[in-house]
């Protein structure tokens, strides 16, 4: 074989490292044309407003229905505005490492000022007192450098003035100011926590931001919709490291819990049905360690791909209902392993109960004869036996819930499919309870799955609690304004959810990760984690109180 000579060698290196800064600089050229093309978007977005209210200030009736079309332009326009401020802050990340590429800057209405009377504290950077450049203590003071950030505190708004001292050496002429400190958004206007509450209110507490506007100006802050939709993008630019590691840690977990609703999604003509999709980490029902977490998606429908997609590598327990998109998963043959399915006892006594309802037999069916399946009531105690001896066993070890799974549930369970079998042969293909034995019944490898393993659940409520926010919410929101906003929702969704299974206010929690996260180290930036963070947190109190 021929070697390489030492030349050879060299111009091999030279020709990799120019294709890597090729590669670098397209990186960065491909990230600066969609922050331009997002900042047009956003801008003929906002024209378009202007243009609408315009039109109703000189022509239009004041009336519910036009009200609620400003209501979703300006919901559009917010989420547009956040897309341009997130790819504007990653073109400028990735032209940061070229020197080819110029950073894309958007231009932004012009800075209003605040409102006089607020409270104002300083917080001022000393300088050093000697020269770095020459170790001498003859400095002069040449002014300073102000930085005006809106900041919220309880019941109050005031503005923080950070002061960096500027000095000159007046033995070599050096001018010295202490670094700026980081701040989240693009002209530092506001601090932490009015970025936290800010984000909190719109995606915890479901409060669109023109809601927040208006409550703003009624306190006496005039803010424009862009310029807090400018912070929302920019909140999840600076949040996106913490949410990536969740998903590796939920990701990551032996057991999950999945589910899914709709979101409805603003489009030109109507609102389409788009889909918010979650996976929950919790092991405290078998005293497991692993930390909660729950993992939000958004997908433009409920097709069976973004289930894979979501899961690809994942090779565990998913507990879900007998959505046929996940049918994939549990193919034997699947490259990245098997998915063991199991399924939610909950929904199959849900089906039975309803039959064997009368409030909703006569909600069903108003004015019309009731007539109440002894079958169906017969289902429902059969299974409620099951979840009795749930009840005792839960947080119990996965040893010890199989041992007596296998002692009391088994034998029950086996009952329950011999009577729905033997009743299911009598009665017509028709038949509103026979269809739901037949539901359990093609499933029934997946409902009897928590009979060999511990760690299942028998439901699946631990996913249905984590989406019963957003059914809450879109009472509020009404839809997402674009898909990039569905996205952003659900990182947003995943960090709140994940806070509240931690017993760990978002508010509080966020204001931390947005002060310290420029800051911390790689390698540190699981400390960040909600759980993590808590322990953290905690030790320090601990320490403070001794």
């Amino acid at each position: 074989m021929e070697t390489l000579s030492a030349r050879d060698m060299q111009d091999l290196r030279e020709a990799v490292a120019r294709a890597d800064l090729r590669a670098v600089e397209a990186e960065a050229n491909a990230a600066r044309v969609l922050a331009i093309n997002a900042d047009l978007i956003a801008r003929n977005a906002h024209l378009e407003l202007q243009n609408e209210k315009m039109r109703r200030a000189l022509h239009g009736p004041s009336s519910e229905r036009s009200r609620r079309l400003i209501d979703q332009m300006e919901l559009e326009f917010e989420e547009l505005e956040a897309t341009a401020t997130e790819d504007e802050i990653a073109a400028q990340q990735a032209a940061a490492k070229t020197t080819t590429v110029e950073a894309f800057t958007r231009k932004r209405q012009t800075r209003r000022e605040f409102p006089p009377g607020l409270p104002v504290e300083r917080v001022v950077i000393p300088a050093e007192k000697n020269c770095p450049c020459c170790g001498s203590d003859n400095l002069s003071k040449l002014g300073e450098s102000v930085i005006r950030a809106l900041e919220t505190v309880p019941a109050q708004h005031k503005i923080i003035e950070t002061v960096r001292e500027r000095f000159s050496c007046r033995s070599c002429q050096t001018i010295t100011q202490p670094p700026a400190p980081f701040h989240v958004t693009p002209r530092a206007m506001f601090g932490p926590h009015f970025l936290a509450c800010l984000a909190f209110n719109k995606f915890g507490l479901h409060q669109p931001l023109n809601s927040q506007r208006d409550r703003l100006e009624s306190q006496g802050i005039p803010l424009s919709l862009s310029t807090l939709a400018d912070q929302i993008g920019a909140i999840a630019a600076a949040v996106k490291p913490v949410f990536l590691l969740l998903e590796a840690h939920t990701l990551g977990a032996g057991r999950l819990h999945g589910d899914d609703t709709t979101v409805p999604r603003l489009a030109k003509y109507k609102t389409d049905i788009a889909r918010m999709w979650t996976y929950v980490c919790d092991d405290a029902p078998f005293a497991g360690g692993r930390a909660p977490a729950a993992l939000f998606y958004y997908s433009r429908d409920r097709k069976g791909e973004h289930s894979r997609g979501h899961l690809t590598g994942y090779r565990g327990i998913l507990q879900a209902d007998n959505y046929a998109g996940y049918n994939a998963l549990y193919d034997p043959g699947r490259a990245e392993g098997t998915i063991t399915h199991a399924a939610c006892w909950a929904h199959a006594r849900r089906y039975f109960f309803e039959l064997a309802d009368i409030a909703t037999q006569l909600k069903r069916k108003p004015g019309k004869r009731v007539v109440i399946s002894p079958l169906a009531i017969e289902a429902v105690q059969r299974i409620d036996r099951i979840f009795a001896i749930e009840r005792d066993i839960n947080g119990s070890p996965a040893a010890e819930r199989h041992a007596v799974r296998q002692i009391l549930s088994a034998p029950l369970v086996a009952e329950l499919g011999d009577w729905m079998r033997e009743q299911r042969g009598l009665l017509s293909s028709k038949d509103a309870v026979g269809k739901k034995m037949d539901y359990m019944l093609n499933a029934w490898p997946a409902f009897t799955a928590f009979l060999e393993d511990g760690r299942i659940c028998l439901t699946n409520n631990a996913a249905e609690r984590a989406l019963r926010a957003i059914a809450r919410g879109r009472k509020a929101w009404l839809f997402v304004g674009s898909d990039r906003g569905g996205e952003r929702a659900a990182m947003m969704y995943t960090l709140i959810a994940t806070c509240k299974l931690n017993d760990v206010d978002p508010p509080l929690w966020l204001t931390d990760v947005l002060t310290r996260i420029a800051d911390i180290s790689q390698n540190r930036l699981h400390e960040l984690l909600p759980w993590t963070w808590k322990h953290l947190r905690e030790k320090i109190d601990t320490a403070q109180a001794a």
